[in-house]
Formats: C-alpha cells, sequence, structure tokens
C-alpha cells in the first residue's frame, strides 16, 4: 500500500503539503517510541551537559544550571525515518544560539557530533546545528519531555529526520571535520532531509 493510501486524515486546517513524501500521519496521541538502548535513569545531582572541541569556551553545566539558562518554545513538525510525521506540536528548551553564544565555536569549526547516553552520536555541519529552530529540549506541549522520549535533555532539530534530535543528549563536540555518527555508520543518510527522502546512503 502506498504511503499516500495509508494517510490518516489530517487534523482540521492542517495543510498535507506539510507532510513530506513516504511519510504517514500519528494519530494526534500517539507519538511512537524508538530508541537505541535501554531508557536511561538519569540522576539529576550528578548529570552534566558539556559543550567542548573547536571552541573559544567550553561549557559544562549541570541540570540547574541547564534550567536556568533562556527558554524559546518553536511550534513545529517532526517526521521520523522510519515513515510517521506528527505535526504542530509546541517544543521548550534553550535556544542553540544561547549556547553559541557563550562558547564562541572557532573559525575553522564546520561539524558538530551530538553525544549522548550509552555512546549514541549523530552529527552534522554547523549551519544545520545554527538555526532559529534548533533547542536543547527538555519540555514537549506544555510539560518536561518523559524519559522514554529524551528526559532531561534532547537535541531538537526539526528541518531533519527525527534521529538528529538525539535523545539524552550528553554533550556537543564542535569539530573542524566531519564524522559519522552511530546510524550514519551504519548506512543512514547524512543529511537526512525528509523533502529530498534522504534516509539511507
Amino acid at each position: 500500500m502506498s504511503p499516500k493510501a495509508r494517510r490518516r486524515p489530517l487534523p482540521d486546517g492542517a495543510d498535507p503539503a506539510r507532510i513530506p513524501p513516504g511519510q504517514v500521519l500519528t494519530a494526534p496521541d500517539k507519538w511512537p517510541l524508538l530508541h537505541f538502548g535501554p531508557v536511561p535513569e538519569p540522576d539529576l545531582e550528578r548529570w552534566t551537559f558539556k559543550v567542548f572541541g573547536a571552541l573559544g569556551t567550553e561549557l559544562e553545566l549541570n541540570y540547574e544550571k541547564l534550567r536556568s539558562l533562556p527558554v524559546k518554545e518553536v511550534t513545529a513538525d517532526i517526521h521520523c525515518v522510519t515513515g510517521w510525521s506528527r505535526l504542530g506540536d509546541r517544543w521548550t528548551g534553550v535556544p542553540i544560539q544561547e549556547i553559541l553564544t557563550r562558547v564562541k565555536p572557532a573559525a575553522n569549526a564546520s561539524h558538530v557530533m551530538a553525544h549522548c547516553e550509552y555512546g549514541y552520536s549523530t552529527g552534522m555541519p554547523l549551519p544545520v546545528l545554527d538555526d532559529d529552530d534548533v533547542l536543547l529540549c527538555h519540555g514537549w506541549n506544555g510539560a518536561d519531555l518523559t524519559v522514554e522520549h529524551g528526559f532531561p535533555l534532547r537535541l531538537f532539530v526539526p528541518k531533519k529526520y527525527f534521529w538528529k534530535s538525539a535523545k539524552w543528549l550528553r554533550g556537543l563536540e564542535f569539530m573542524t571535520q566531519n564524522r559519522l555518527g552511530f546510524w550514519e555508520q551504519r548506512g543512514y543518510h547524512e543529511e537526512a532531509d525528509p523533502w529530498r527522502e534522504q534516509r539511507y546512503w
């Protein structure tokens, strides 16, 4: 059955043009759970988030300091490489520009690697990260993320397939050349543009 034939009725006012090729709109009350490895049990007393690499100033934050940073809410659609999409959710977190201003990436910094629990990683060019809708995300639709969906912190990069919005984020490494992350090493497309169906190499 074609993706078009399997699509659910759109919510009132939703524009079908917002659904990329090959995607199916998930039920309004369903956010599918997909991840590598077990769900961690975060210890917020010991939890830290680090920004390091090709920077003017490295940064390390505990959970309290992270949550004290300025917050932004973004309304955005998400698209999973496995074929489902959600439209119009509200995402809350620290705007990435708040971090970039503090760490001052080096002039030759070109890529960023997100490091997460259990050794998971995913990378992207610095200009992809440095976008107005990219967040260090800790909230969804007015509440904290659940642990299953990435609490205490996930990267949020809505213009890319959702594996780039890595759960259980623990660090960002700024690099002077590209490296492939966990799924990219296993055949997922490095650019991950849902509108070009860049699912796999």
